[in-house]
């Protein structure tokens, strides 16, 4: 009730400033100049703004650059370096261009801005400049779609190999499930009308190729061995994203997904590398700083996640995986460590 009076006095309030700034007008004496029209003054002025604001706009975007760049994570994948080149010279033909159309189009605003007797030269058509402005962004468009093909025809064809570790990543509301062939390398069928019970994933109890199949709720992944992922949903459509790998797949009920890629640099050499130094130095100085938490929650220790990234419903934000990146020995002695489908059946 009283959000709603002070609504309604804020409303009243913008009513009375209103008719009191016509009243003012009113005042004012006939030979003022109430005209609509610009004059040579106003044109002046709103010139000179765009110079100013060209001004700014360089000025904001050379401190995001320098200020934000800070936040561009370090890729650790075999297609990170090749990822993030596309990136860059996207971004760069982007910013290039979009560097030379602002000054412009604002210093064309101040130079030619309006002026009393000055008219304006009618230009109706040039052929070749329209060619010109036509043709350079086809062949770049063009060399950019061509280049970014083969880079995710090279990312996605995933050769499957006898070295090739291949992972199912399940998706619910609002978790993730990882599961990992046995010892005869292939994953036991799986389907969501077997769901019952411990029986999460759906395996086919029936099925032996499933009964060696281990399930986990962390994901580990063995350094510089390529991994080929495939994705299945419960219910809704999700979206495995894993941003320092520099991949995103979406997993859609009914089918399944896939992709692969090598991890190259392991959780612990990631964790003490410069940038995540400095990261976690600059988290734990906020977090220090915040009364609110206590002695245990200030301290910070990098992990990789796998993430979701589709709105799937209320808790899509908390939907997440913990990766682990390690070397071969130390991926065998957990993957050693962990209960099978089989032996978890029989124990319920």
């Amino acid at each position: 009730m009283i959000a709603l009076l002070i609504i309604l006095v804020a409303a009243l309030l913008g009513i009375t400033i209103w008719q009191i700034s016509k009243i003012f007008k009113l005042s004012q004496p006939v030979e003022s100049d109430d005209s609509q029209i610009a004059n040579n003054k106003d044109n002046e002025k709103q010139g000179k703004l765009f110079l100013v604001f060209i001004v700014f706009l360089y000025g904001l975007m050379i401190y995001s650059f320098w200020e934000l760049s800070k936040f561009y994570a370090p890729g650790a994948s075999d297609h990170a370096a090749e990822y993030d080149q596309l990136f860059f010279i996207s971004l760069g033909l982007i910013m290039f261009v979009q560097v030379i159309i602002q000054f412009l189009i604002h210093w064309f605003s101040y130079k030619y801005r309006g002026q009393k007797g000055r008219k304006a030269l009618f230009y109706a058509d040039n052929d070749k400049l329209e060619f010109i402005w036509t043709i350079i962004p086809v062949i770049t468009l063009a060399a950019l779609i061509i280049y970014g093909l083969f880079s995710w025809s090279k990312i996605m064809n995933v050769e499957e190999t006898d070295e090739t570790l291949v992972i199912e990543i399940y998706a619910y509301q609002f978790d993730w499930r990882a599961r990992y062939s046995g010892e005869d390398r292939t994953l036991g069928e799986a389907n969501v009308r077997f769901i019952e019970g411990v029986n999460q994933l759906g395996l086919n109890e029936s099925d032996p190729y499933a009964q060696d199949d281990i399930i986990t709720t962390e994901l580990h992944l063995p350094v510089d061995r390529p991994v080929l992922f495939k994705f299945r949903s419960q219910d809704v459509l999700h979206s495995a994203y894993f941003p320092f790998f520099r991949s995103q797949m979406n997993v859609v009920p009914g089918m399944i997904t896939q992709f692969g890629f090598t991890p190259t640099t392991t959780s612990k050499e990631i964790r003490n590398s410069e940038y995540m130094v400095e990261k976690v130095r600059n988290i734990n100085e906020i977090r220090e700083n915040n009364d609110n938490l206590g002695p245990d929650e200030k301290e910070y220790e990098f992990e990789y996640y796998l993430l979701c990234n589709k709105i799937c419903g209320v808790s899509h934000y908390n939907m997440q995986m913990k990766i682990v990146v390690e070397t071969e020995e130390e991926y065998q002695k957990w993957i050693e460590e962990q209960q099978s489908f089989g032996e978890l059946t029989a124990q319920n």
